[in-house]
């Protein structure tokens, strides 16, 4: 597996084919030979399987836990300003071969190169700002009139991370920097679909100078996810994906009262005020839909628009979808790449007949597409999607759909489309559209989710937290508030005098 400095190769996969790993698992910083089952890996683009590589069984979870627990014991007392260096020097190799890695990412998710690109800078961006704070995350000092106390931030220990398909290299970044900056070792298990790059920055971190054991990389199906989450040396578990496989993992926690940090699923609200600037509130909307297929947890998929734009919005909406380019997602111009495997391929075309079946209208979109390059025959395609004539008790309104379908709502007051965005259990994220600024933080303030925009949608820079409220979630990723989920806090009373005792 060597990497470089190199370009774009425009159209062709052979980059990433070069870049294939001996093995999908990374224990004591090598590449290790699971006794799991054997796990394929598909170029969603294609449908083609790329390679072969066994899974991780039970046996090898423990010795990637083993691993770890031993490395954490001297990784723990690396100073905090050491460990900050080597995440900066981690992220520098990282942006240098952002080609590199955007060509497996898009391999491996069948999402546009551009967009494998953009993920690869927000995990160079989360690297990068961790690394630079951890040195001045500390605790505090308590002057008590000649004693004194303080507390000081420890590491918890081995953390098991769960990661996602949809984004394997920024949920790694966003989970692997935390976690080593506040001095705790890490068994990550990446997505059975999208595994490629996540292995390779684990040897990407090696070359950055973190110690063996540090960091271990275990491949394959929930029941490796399961291993990971009832082993008894994990001290935290930092989950992403769907909401039911998160109280599973909350569930079996509780067991040995392991913490645990969960980024789950949302069916966010994105309002449209009628005094926005029309273009850019289609540029919204479409941000908050189109991105990976549409499986982005936080997408803005409840499309809640003021009654007298209804008709402009949709039609300017509807003109520019249409015009996404479908395909062969490493060609200079495809917007839409291909969904990552059938089930959940079947699931979307599922949600779209049940959406037809209770009344929505589909104005763009709505079903297969097979593009015109023979070569992505065995790829699977859905067209973006646009559904009129939407209530909020429809299915595709209320479940998460994780594919490219937006479902437009009319809305006629502030107070009416306050209660029915709220109207959820979900609650990742949530976007206002207007020019009154007043409004805006007015209305946000009163909408129940944890990550929210104004005029724009998804954006979500690693200074800030990101997080959801309600069924959306646990505990934040980012920011600097992340660091509190990776550490926990140790108090200590100083007596710089005699005692107090009232025993004789």
């Amino acid at each position: 597996m060597k990497f470089g400095v190199i370009r774009r190769m425009s159209s062709s996969f052979s980059r990433a084919l070069d870049l294939l790993p001996p093995s999908l698992n990374w224990v004591n910083n090598d590449f290790y030979t699971g006794s799991g089952k054997g796990l394929d890996v598909i170029n969603k683009a294609t449908g083609g399987v790329v390679m072969t590589s066994a899974s991780a069984s039970d046996a090898d979870v423990h010795n990637a836990v083993q691993s770890a627990h031993a490395a954490y014991q001297k990784f723990r007392d690396m100073p905090a300003a050491e460990r900050g260096q080597l995440l900066l020097k981690a992220a520098t190799l990282l942006e240098e071969r952002t080609a590199d890695f955007a060509h497996l990412e898009t391999l491996d998710t069948g999402k546009p190169f551009y967009e494998s690109e953009m993920d690869v800078g927000t995990g160079v961006d989360a690297l990068r700002f961790i690394g630079g704070i951890v040195q001045n995350y500390h605790g505090n000092h308590y002057d008590l009139g000649g004693n004194f106390a303080y507390t000081s931030r420890e590491p918890l220990g081995v953390i098991g991370g769960i990661g996602p398909w949809n984004y394997p290299l920024q949920t790694a970044c966003w989970k692997i920097a935390p976690a080593l900056a506040c001095g705790n070792s890490l068994v990550y298990k990446c997505s059975e679909y999208t595994p490629l790059s996540t292995v390779a920055l684990a040897a990407l971190l090696k070359e950055a100078g973190l110690p063996a054991g540090v960091l271990n990389i275990v491949a394959g199906d929930g029941s490796v996810g399961a291993a990971l989450t009832s082993h008894p040396d994990v001290s935290k578990l930092s989950f992403t994906g769907s909401v039911p496989t998160g109280k599973r993992i909350m569930s079996k926690a509780s067991d040995s009262l392991k913490k645990v940090t969960l980024e789950l699923g949302g069916k966010s609200p994105l309002i449209i005020f009628d005094d926005v600037d029309m273009k850019n509130a289609v540029s919204t909307a479409m941000l908050a839909n189109f991105f990976s297929q549409g499986a982005v947890c936080s997408n803005g998929t409840r499309v809640f628009v003021h009654r007298s734009i209804l008709q402009e919005f949709t039609s300017q909406l509807v003109e520019r979808t249409k015009k996404l380019k479908i395909g062969n997602p490493m060609e200079d111009g495809v917007k839409v790449g291909a969904t990552i495997c059938k089930m959940q391929y079947d699931k979307i075309l599922n949600y779209l007949d049940i959406a037809r079946k209770e009344g929505a209208e589909v104005l763009c979109g709505g079903g297969p597409v097979t593009p015109d390059n023979p070569d992505l025959a065995g790829g699977l395609y859905i067209a973006p999607t646009v559904l009129g004539n939407c209530t909020d008790d429809m299915t595709v309104v209320k479940e998460e759909v994780f594919g490219p379908v937006l479902s437009i709502l009319v809305f006629d007051t502030e107070e009416e489309v306050i209660r029915r965005a709220n109207d959820t259990p979900f609650g990742l994220a949530a976007a206002v559209c207007t020019q009154n600024l007043s409004r805006a933080y007015r209305v946000i303030s009163k909408l129940e989710a944890g990550s929210c925009n104004i005029n724009t949608f998804n954006a979500y820079p690693a200074v800030i937290p990101f997080g959801g409220y309600k069924n959306s979630g646990i505990g934040r990723e980012l920011g600097e508030e992340c660091l509190n989920y990776y550490s926990q806090t140790k108090s200590v009373y100083v007596e710089t005098g005699d005692p107090w005792c009232p025993f004789e």
